[in-house]
């Protein structure tokens, strides 16, 4: 269904970006810069093609597992409201656990990625080891529920083709987060962008959220009705005013 397809790409851009500040986001904004590269010898350049090589085939490696997911419910054959109507329904969940409403949080870890490998790898094993993880976007930490919901959904497509590409494409967005690190040729130009994402993360934090509510709002429109569509509107946008969402992790932990 092409509606639940758009609704599915929107979670996964809104997820891939919100996830850049994760520890192992930041720690990538860290490590993997200019400077860094030119203190282990490497080519900046090079470190960071392998990087996004390994987000995209961490990407493609989660596509293979939601292609399965949606060959399943392609088999089952739901109606596309029953379809709209499980995705509202998880939109909701997603968003009560990124509001942390009632103290409820989905599923989590808290895995870092081995920053040993730097001294112990060339470039091209930990460029594309970290970019992997970071583009399977579950072997390290989960910043947001929408992360699950964007596999969800992409199950929910029904269409394996459209499920692998959706997945793929979140790590190839997640490992093109390194490039903000092209001008980080000084130690005072990455405490100042390290600085400018910590402040901007109640923005980005409230951004997913919203994106969730969207989804929402249009899935039980479609599947609903108007009415209950409007009513869950009000609800989420009440929910996000007064509950700031909350970092499943502190993101100063991540700069090295």
């Amino acid at each position: 269904m092409a509606l639940v397809i758009v609704l599915t790409s929107l979670v996964a851009l809104a997820a891939a970006i919100r996830s850049t500040w994760s520890p192992c986001g930041l720690s990538m904004l860290s490590t993997i810069t200019p400077i860094g590269e030119q203190a282990r010898g490497n080519r900046y350049a090079t470190s960071v093609a392998w990087f996004i090589t390994g987000s995209i085939l961490g990407g493609a490696t989660l596509g293979l597992g939601t292609a399965a997911l949606a060959a399943g419910v392609g088999a089952l054959g739901p109606s596309d409201a029953a379809v709209l109507g499980a995705v509202a329904v998880l939109a909701a969940i997603a968003i009560a656990s990124d509001l942390n409403l009632g103290g409820f949080r989905l599923p989590s870890h808290t895995r870092q990625v081995n920053e040993t490998w730097l001294d112990q790898f060339r470039s091209w094993v930990y460029g594309s080891g970290f970019g992997w993880q970071i583009g399977v976007g579950l072997a390290t930490y989960i910043t947001t529920a929408a992360v699950h919901l964007m596999i969800a959904m992409a199950a929910l497509t029904g269409d394996p083709l459209v499920a692998f590409l959706i997945a793929t494409g979140f790590g190839l967005v997640r490992g093109l987060a390194v490039l903000v690190g092209v001008p980080l040729t000084t130690p005072e130009r990455m405490l100042a962008l390290h600085r400018r994402l910590e402040e901007l993360l109640p923005s980005a934090q409230r951004a997913v959220v919203a994106v969730q509510t969207l989804v929402l709002t249009v899935a039980a429109g479609a599947a609903w009705g108007p009415v209950p569509a409007a009513v869950l509107a009000a609800l989420g946008v009440t929910a996000v005013v007064a509950r700031r969402p909350r970092p499943a992790v502190r993101p100063a932990a991540a700069v090295s």
